[in-house]
């Protein structure tokens, strides 16, 4: 120990004479102030005339000698002193007062004489004694800022074990700016440290983000069959005086008859439309808020409840554990769906069906109530999107149709396609659709023009707009012509108007004929084939740059090999004087019927990962940052990990195919040929 080092040890306990035994009890002297006290009662009292003596200085304590001073130690000692004879008292007391007159140096080398006299019991005695002695906690003696420091660097599982040691540990542990510092590592990203991540659970936030398109990633239009492939066209040659009778879909084996049982599921809630409520009640809801309802207020809480809430549905996501509630009001197969959770009004989250029932269904997804059912297509309906304003769906009538979902109402039809609509995907300018009749149409939402692309040999099963330049936009007002609710304008004839695109606005679609294809829209050709499926693709997903771990992954393999992130650091693109950095490239996923899905490279066309498990084909793939699922003619979802390649989970339930599915942070929606719609939730 460092000679500077000063300790005033609290004194030994005193040795009693016969005047202390006679005249009033011995001083405990476990207090330094006590100890302070003493000598001031000891000292004669001046007079008036002496000036008053200067008080002694403050007595300096290790950390040690003041947790003495709070246990009360000496006072022990004391008790103990007083059961021993006289003499063996003064022996005692004789050693104490040598050892703490004595300075650091003297007392190590009183202690090493000691040391060598001790025979084998007392040093268990030590053994026993310094195991408790020598522990100090160290938040007692820190500041909070160092404290907090400290605990910074642990993990959240750490933190939470420290929080049981003591009620210190737990305050300081329980901190809210450490458990921000948590959930800013995991919570809408994947840690670097851990590999875990954590929802961000948009509806769970104290506030809503207002956006025009409020599902970030709306379920593409996913066609599905309860038959084998080989018997995926049928009645496609009905006349038009059919049209008004119920379209005669894909043939169904026995064991899948039209005659489906309900479905039971465990754990499981069934919810159905409430018939008993007024219907234009229900669907007044979704057009202006009550003013009667007060929003809630805005509600701050912990930030380690915050962490605990999301980590429980991460937990459960990881082991499949989830509660089943089935929507029933179809009266045939659901062949599309998509939800939001994110719109402005109303406060609950919305989902829209379609179905082979030729209607269009509006759902409350909280309670399972029926809103809406829109009613206008006269065959099948096979593919929608919406957004704040609007609705458009396709179906197998060749038509386009734009609702107002809000009300009901349809506001446009456009035709185009001379067969069935199958697949559909819009944004705030460009809507294109693909059809069974091998063909892709782009509309024009600013000006109202189309072109169509030729390519693909069968039916375009999934199309996916993909903006490749999103910083650079044409100088046309970023305006639809469906924004207007109502509109009866017609669909521009220029066709000089088509050509009005957004530099950079790309186009993917996959087909029967086994291809994914992108598509440069001011160019109107094909800029790169995609080729690896055995089978028909029936669906895609785009993961955009800012949903991907390209990030995470480079920074681990900088860390590993430094040498890569030096060749990174010199592929920039060098133009004039600027370096611009190579930006993140989305990732496209792909399902088809060869009971695979694909990741795939879009710079190079190249297949970069291939998942399999599912025994029958994959008719609907869906995906974020933290996991991809799809659902399947074997009548099972399976959710995977995207980076490791495997199968976390199967969901089991639907008693037919699996035709089209939806992925929230906290949820799986997915309709089956069994006319259900289940809600599959892992919020615990």
């Amino acid at each position: 120990m460092p000679s500077s080092y000063v300790c005033d040890t609290i004194p030994a306990a005193r040795l009693a004479n016969s005047n202390d035994r006679n005249q009033e009890p011995i001083t405990v002297l476990d207090e330094p102030d006590a100890f302070n006290a003493t000598q001031r009662s000891e000292e004669p009292d001046p007079g008036p005339d002496r000036p008053m003596s200067q008080q002694p200085a403050p007595r300096k304590l290790c950390v040690r000698h003041q947790r003495m001073a709070d246990e009360g130690t000496n006072l022990k000692l004391q008790q103990s002193l007083d059961a021993l004879p006289l003499e063996e008292r003064e022996a005692v007391n004789a050693v104490w007062s040598n050892f703490s007159s004595s300075s650091h140096p003297r007392r190590a080398l009183i202690l090493q004489g000691l040391l060598t006299m001790c025979c084998f019991s007392q040093l268990s005695l030590l053994t026993e004694q310094l195991a408790h002695l020598i522990r100090i906690d160290p938040f007692a003696v820190f500041p909070r800022e160092v404290s907090l420091k400290i605990l910074g660097y642990l993990d959240a599982t750490s933190l939470c074990r420290a929080a049981q040691v003591t009620k210190r540990w737990k305050c300081l542990a329980d901190d809210n700016i450490l458990w921000r510092g948590i959930c800013e590592q995991h919570i809408g990203q994947k840690c670097h440290k851990c590999g875990w991540g954590l929802p961000v659970l948009e509806k769970k936030r104290a506030y809503r983000l207002k956006s025009k398109s409020p599902c970030p990633s709306p379920a593409l239009p996913l066609p599905s069959s309860t038959q084998p492939p080989s018997l995926k066209r049928c009645a496609q040659d009905q006349d038009s005086s059919d049209l008004l009778s119920p379209p005669v879909k894909r043939q169904r084996s026995e064991s899948e008859s039209p005659e489906i049982p309900s479905v039971n599921d465990t754990p499981s809630s069934s919810s159905t439309p409430s018939h008993t409520q007024d219907p234009e009640l229900l669907s007044s809801t979704l057009v202006a808020p009550d003013p009667s309802e007060s929003s809630p207020p805005s509600v701050t809480r912990p930030w380690k409840d915050v962490y605990s809430e999301r980590m429980t549905i991460e937990r459960n996501w990881r082991r499949g554990r989830c509660t089943v509630r089935t929507f029933k009001g179809h009266t045939d197969g659901v062949m599309c769906l998509q939800f939001s959770e994110t719109l402005s009004h109303p406060a609950f989250p919305v989902l829209i069906t379609g179905s082979y029932d030729r209607t269009v269904r509006v759902w409350n997804l909280e309670t399972g109530a029926e809103l809406q059912c829109l009613k206008g297509h006269t065959r099948a309906v096979r593919a929608l999107q919406f957004d704040e304003v609007k609705l458009i769906t396709g179906s197998m009538d060749c038509s386009i149709k734009v609702w107002d979902w809000r009300r009901g109402k349809c506001i446009r039809t456009l035709n185009g396609h001379t067969e069935g609509v199958v697949c559909l995907n819009f944004d705030d300018n460009v809507l294109a659709s693909g059809s069974v009749d091998s063909t892709i149409k782009v509309w024009n939402l600013r000006t109202g023009g189309a072109f169509t692309l030729r390519g693909h040999s069968d039916w375009v099963n999934a199309v996916q707009l993909w903006d490749s330049n999103p910083g650079t936009r044409a100088s046309s007002e970023n305006t639809s012509i469906f924004d207007v609710s109502g509109s009866t304008s017609p669909i521009g004839s220029n066709t000089n108007a088509s050509s009005h695109i957004d530099p950079g606005k790309m186009l993917f679609s996959a087909s029967d004929d086994g291809t994914i294809k992108l598509w440069d829209l001011n160019l109107r050709t094909c800029v790169r084939q995609f080729t690896g499926h055995v089978g028909q693709v029936q669906s895609m997903k785009l993961l955009m740059a800012d949903e991907c771990e390209d990030e995470a992954d480079e920074a681990d393999e900088s860390s590993a090999n430094p040498s890569a992130a030096a060749d990174r650091a010199n592929s920039t693109l060098e133009q004039g004087n600027l370096l611009i950095p190579k930006r993140k490239k989305p990732v496209l996923i792909s399902g088809s019927l060869d009971n695979t899905i694909k990741l795939w490279d879009i710079e190079t066309g190249k297949a970069t990962r291939t998942y399999f498990g599912h025994i029958e084909g994959v008719w609907g793939v869906a995906s974020d940052k933290m996991r991809l699922v799809s659902g399947s003619h074997d009548r099972t979802i399976k959710v995977w990990s995207r980076e490791k390649g495997s199968c976390t989970a199967t969901l089991v339930g639907h008693q037919a195919a699996v035709s089209c599915l939806a992925l929230g942070e906290d949820k799986i929606v997915s309709g089956s040929d069994d006319w259900t719609i289940k809600v599959w939730s892992f919020s615990g």
